[in-house]
């Protein structure tokens, strides 16, 4: 087991193309399960792959418990990797796939069966060691890669999006088995996905990239609810937070014809910097709906979804302004779609950026 250290970490494909990964500084500590998400070209895979020595670090350095491997190949870095695909020898038993890596490095046989045997039984693969891929499920198979990881009883272990062949059911019911495999072996772990949910339920730490720069890391509850920018805001959550445009009036923002309390410090800074409009986040739960006679409402909303998932309903829709509104609400007795609300605003929850550049204020 190590950590993990990126200084500065940068790589360019091309002179004259923006930097694929720029200038990464990143410190992963001893047994920590760190998620690396974004969107598509963020840069996360890139970063995996450099640590793996799949790619060439350009410039900056990094280190693998305390040792520099910029320019080791990766069978010196005692990394294991998992792959997307799974990456399984068709024509090998699920024992024989798991102990390959260990029969190439000539260990001893009666070795190489103990460890696939403790391996098999922390996955519960132990009735299908007979078996080969073609006869397990997208599930199992995907434990196989795990335990053909683990075998190896590496420093590292990368995990590269291994869960996006899998249907959502199994998706959820493996992200848990992998959190918990990972917390009884301790091994520092990096994990890179596009999804965030997934990113919020596995990780310790979340690291949150765009364009190949690293926006934010910190532990999911802290991007949840103190987001670095507008970009971490609308990419952490589900459904994503609302982002509104808004013209600041003297106590806030207006809004609809009325003015929405913005927190002191936020408004401060806002003045200082001379700013004449903010962008607004607020969280779908950050909105209620009103009572009919309720004084405090301070927009109406038409409905044009309402997406029931049982004890949750979201109500999507469009205020007069034009504003488009995403809403928590008991999904119990949500309101019909068609059907028009008042909302009030809880201000105690907003989250305020600034318009140009996105960091918060």
């Amino acid at each position: 087991m190590a950590s993990i250290s990126f200084q500065g970490a940068t790589r360019r494909y091309a002179a004259d193309h923006p930097a694929a990964l720029d200038d990464l500084s990143l410190d992963i500590a001893d047994g920590e399960f760190c998620v690396l998400v974004g969107p598509s070209g963020s840069g996360k895979s890139t970063a995996l792959r450099m640590l793996a020595g799949l790619e060439a670090c350009d410039a900056g350095r990094i280190h693998i418990g305390g040792r520099d491997v910029k320019n080791l190949p990766p069978k010196q870095r005692d990394i294991a990797m998992v792959f997307q695909n799974y990456a399984l020898y068709p024509h090998m038993t699920v024992a024989q796939n798991m102990g390959f890596a260990l029969r190439i490095s000539k260990m001893p046989k009666d070795e190489v069966a103990q460890r696939v045997a403790q391996a098999a039984e922390l996955l519960d693969l132990e009735p299908y060691l007979d078996r080969r891929p073609k006869q397990l499920s997208g599930g199992q198979r995907q434990r196989v890669a795990m335990g053909r990881a683990i075998v190896r009883e590496p420093q590292v272990f990368l995990m590269d999006e291994p869960l996006s062949n899998l249907d959502a059911k199994l998706r959820v019911q493996t992200r848990t088995q992998i959190a918990s495999l990972q917390r009884r072996l301790g091994v520092t772990t990096v994990y890179v996905t596009h999804d965030q949910v997934e990113a919020m339920t596995m990780g310790d730490r979340v690291a949150v990239l765009r364009d190949g720069v690293l926006q934010q890391c910190g532990a999911p509850r802290e991007l949840y609810e103190r987001p670095a920018n507008a970009f971490v805001a609308g990419f952490i959550g589900s459904p994503a937070m609302n982002l509104l445009e808004l013209p600041l009036a003297d106590v806030g923002a207006s809004f609809e014809g009325g003015v929405v309390p913005l927190p002191r410090d936020s408004l401060a800074s806002a003045t200082q910097l001379g700013l004449r409009t903010v962008t607004v986040g607020i969280r779908p739960e950050a909105l209620r709906v009103a009572a009919t006679d309720d004084p405090t409402t301070t927009v109406s909303l038409e409905i044009v979804l309402v997406e029931e998932l049982g004890a949750d309903a979201y109500l999507y829709g469009t205020t007069p302004g034009g504003h488009r509104l995403t809403v928590r609400v008991d999904g119990r007795r949500p309101p019909a779609r068609g059907s028009q609300v008042g909302l009030v605003v809880v201000p105690e929850e907003l989250h305020v950026f600034a318009t140009e550049g996105g960091q918060r204020l």
